[in-house]
């Protein structure tokens, strides 16, 4: 095999390299171009016998943004294997991995060790390739690729080059997740991502992060906030199932200037369905597990005499628990010595709003559970009831409660089911569904790759 060597090779040691790589799958489109090569770099390459390829970025370019996509054209020749080598600044690796252009080969193992591999999209000539995914920030670059000619003749072609650092004040950084790796969840629970800094270019985080789902789902992000994005399915999970949530955020440009700097996988299971209803003026609480009454508790609800110590209808989740918790009203807007004012010690809490609604024990207002509504607004069981809910419930079950005046918002709490499923596309970037999962996809997740379209 003939090897040819862009010009000018950088001084980067094969030890500190970080192989990246590249799998392709056929796709097509435009896409931005990288920066350019120091005068007279040029990728001139010697006359020899096997194919011509060029890539850029152009060899030897410096300050190369990291979301550029790497390109490469072979115009005699089929690419038959693309690998991207990526060294930090400070000579740290973070993995290494490798697969031929088609996605298979002796090395395509490695993609398993490595769940942010650099893979690529191969046009369906085979004489064109763009990168999927993003490039770390501030990192040396070296890309090799092997095409072949008719005969069968394959050359081998090098490039390096490198790509800008992120500044302090301007790295992209993930603050907060929910659940976390390792959970148990509800069949409800949305994916909840919480960044350091406000994300104004929105659409291109949105395609760095791949949700992908054992079973086939329909799911779709909405932005709460700039620094707050939500993954909800249309319907719930189904239950006992693996759920892989991959953030590559390492060279998103999440606004002008500033991009992200390391790459996340959460890893979470959908447990058993767990589904609670409750209509407020029948004072009791019907639980089930996987579509069977497995209990019914008889509670005491809201006094609804005023909007605070009313109830909310509509469909909760459970957000956090606690075997005993001091319940404050002036947490939620009415402190000391306003009427409404509380301040009690529970035993066994649930919490299913941010407006202070929890399921717990009660107690002292034994004589009303089951007959009558005289709390707060919260939830109240006997002692023996809320530490078997307690004890039963994860993050993210389902509380469907109907029969008040009062709507749970879709931004209390997690009330992310408030909003109707048209609701939920018209406030996502791109305003489609996404489908992940199970045998009728790709099994490529969600949204898909940055550039893999721009071929």
């Amino acid at each position: 095999m003939k090897r040819r060597t862009t010009q000018p090779r950088l001084a980067v040691t094969a030890a500190a390299l970080v192989l990246l790589a590249a799998g392709c799958t056929s796709g097509g489109g435009d896409e931005p171009g990288g920066a350019s090569a120091p005068e007279g770099s040029g990728q001139e390459q010697e006359q020899e016998q096997g194919p011509r390829v060029e890539i850029t970025p152009a060899p030897g370019a410096t300050g190369v943004a990291p979301n550029t996509p790497v390109r490469v054209e072979s115009a005699d020749g089929t690419i038959t294997d693309v690998r991207i080598e990526q060294a930090a600044a400070d000579g740290t690796a973070e993995g290494e991995t490798g697969t031929g252009a088609g996605g298979q080969g002796p090395e395509s193992s490695a993609d398993e060790e490595d769940p942010f591999a650099v893979t690529g999209t191969l046009s369906e000539a085979g004489d064109a390739w763009i990168s999927d995914w993003n490039l770390m920030p501030g990192a040396a670059v070296t890309v090799t690729v092997t095409a072949a000619d008719a005969d069968g003749e394959e050359t081998e072609t090098v490039s390096e080059f490198t790509t800008l650092e992120a500044v302090p004040g301007q790295r992209l950084e993930l603050a907060s997740n929910f659940p976390n790796s390792g959970d148990v969840v509800g069949v409800g629970m949305p994916v909840i991502i919480n960044f350091d800094l406000p994300v104004t270019h929105k659409a291109q985080v949105e395609n760095s992060i791949e949700v992908t789902a054992e079973q086939e789902t329909e799911g779709a992000w909405n932005w709460v906030t700039d620094e707050m994005a939500v993954f909800r399915p249309k319907e719930y999970w189904d239950p006992y199932q693996e759920i892989t949530v991959d953030l590559r955020l390492a060279g998103v440009e999440a606004a002008d200037g500033v991009y992200g700097v390391a790459n996340h996988r959460i890893e979470f299971e959908v447990g058993r369905e767990l589904i609670s209803t409750m209509h407020v003026p029948d004072h009791e609480m019907n639980v089930t597990v996987d579509g069977e009454t497995v209990r019914s508790i008889p509670v005491s609800n809201g006094a609804a005499e005023e909007r605070f110590d009313t109830t909310t209808s509509g469909t909760h989740l459970t957000m956090e628990k606690y075997e005993s918790l001091v319940m404050d009203s002036a947490t939620v807007g009415i402190p000391e010595g306003e009427p409404g004012y509380y301040r009690l010690d529970v035993d066994w809490a649930v919490r299913t709003s941010n407006s202070g609604e929890f399921t717990h024990a009660a107690p002292w207002n034994s004589d009303n559970l089951g007959s009558a509504n005289t709390s707060n607004g919260c939830t109240n069981m006997s002692v023996e009831d809320a530490r078997w809910f307690h004890d039963q419930s994860l993050m993210g079950d389902i509380l469907e409660t109907t029969g008040t005046d009062r709507e749970l918002e879709w931004d209390n709490g997690w009330g992310y089911y408030q909003r109707s499923w048209d609701e939920w596309l018209s406030h996502s970037v791109t305003g489609e569904p996404q489908i992940i999962g199970g045998t009728g996809t790709d099994g490529s997740g969600t949204p898909g790759s940055v550039h893999g379209e721009g071929l």
